[in-house]
């Protein structure tokens, strides 16, 4: 019997052919001087073409956005010209693919921008330790942007988006979440600014408008999208705080101006239950406030994914790590096969194996 999760969705004027998605996951396998996505990257997108829309893996903005090794950017027209390979092959299968635009901000290295360090809303050490091509390397504390910088990763960002709509990509969903560089700026303990872009709720979002403002100049916003982690705690530098909520509700609230793809979820990564300050069920309580499209993402399996949609908390669902071993995840769920569970040791290493030799059921 197909359920909801089978049915076609209007994404703000396309159509998916179902309600799964594939989420943006770093692979790692842009080991070139160049940082382009390749035919090995290409092939792979087309292996899970069947998902109702792909979001591609975290891809740079800008040299100054690069925060790990061998990932994909979307700043010159070799990478452009690398994503058109991706672009075409998912098309030709009658997929939908969104370019996720990323900018790392502290959880970055100087041995990633040339001895230089990486820039970011305020001289805070995220803690973390960073993947450079020396191995893996603790995180320094960063250099606080000028307001110059600012406008310039602004640019960077509606460049991007340009860019990857001459890619071929179907939209753009900005990285809004996770730690990097624009939840730096929404967090009280990221962001210790006293100009107008730190301080109040208000402040603390302006960079995401001022990005979304700027990329509406120069594109179609009915197929820009965000990805938001309201309530990451502990991880990645970021904590919840006793504003936490009321920015969140804020940008939400705000997003509903701007007649965006979707707003792409993460329910919490960690327990938060004994934390007040945190959201504890987040697709529920955006649905209250936001009136687009909701992508709800996090340790979803069939069942449960098929709960959230029927309970209308969500419009679509989103799988990371199932779709790493199970290209043909949609068909797996659709027969209820069962999954291939993913090889951990290959997730960031360069080349075939782990990325596009896992087996379909009729392989």
């Amino acid at each position: 019997m197909n359920t909801i999760l089978f049915e076609s969705y209007d994404l703000n004027g396309q159509k998916l052919k179902n309600r799964i998605v594939m989420a943006p996951m770093t692979r790692s396998r842009s080991d070139n001087p160049e940082h382009k996505a390749t035919e090995l990257t290409a092939k792979y997108y087309q292996q899970r073409a069947t998902a109702g829309l792909i979001i591609t893996e975290g891809t740079f903005v800008s040299p100054e956005a690069v925060g790990v090794i061998n990932v994909p950017a979307i700043y010159s027209k070799e990478q452009v010209d690398g994503w058109k390979l991706t672009t075409q092959a998912v098309h030709q299968e009658g997929g939908k693919i969104f370019a996720q635009l990323w900018h790392t901000g502290a959880y970055s290295h100087p041995d990633l921008h040339g001895g230089k360090k990486p820039l970011a809303p305020s001289n805070v050490n995220p803690q973390q330790q960073v993947f450079t091509a020396s191995g893996f390397q603790p995180s320094e504390a960063p250099q606080p942007m000028t307001t110059e910088d600012i406008k310039r990763t602004v640019e960077d960002f509606a460049n991007a988006a340009v860019n990857a709509f001459e890619a071929g990509f179907d939209g753009v969903e900005l990285h809004g979440a996770n730690g990097y560089l624009l939840q730096q700026f929404f967090s009280k303990n990221a962001n210790l600014r006293t100009d107008e872009y730190g301080g109040s709720v208000e402040n603390r979002a302006r960079i995401l408008f001022e990005i979304l403002d700027a990329v509406k100049k120069v594109a179609d916003i009915r197929k820009v999208a965000i990805r938001l982690n309201p309530s990451l705690n502990g991880i990645m530098g970021i904590l919840v705080d006793d504003e936490t909520i009321e920015l969140y509700n804020y940008i939400v609230n705000r997003l509903n101006d701007y007649d965006l793809a979707y707003l792409h979820l993460i329910e919490p990564f960690t327990d938060v239950s004994d934390n007040p300050h945190a959201i504890k069920e987040v697709a529920k309580h955006f649905r209250k406030i936001y009136n687009g499209t909701i992508i709800i993402n996090r340790g979803f399996n069939k069942e449960t994914a098929e709960k959230v949609l029927q309970d209308g908390d969500a419009d679509l669902v989103s799988f990371g790590v199932p779709f790493i071993a199970n290209p043909d995840l949609v068909e797996r769920f659709r027969i209820n096969a069962a999954l291939s569970q993913p090889d951990q040791t290959t997730f960031y290493t360069p080349g075939e194996k782990g990325y596009t030799d896992y087996p379909t059921l009729n392989q």
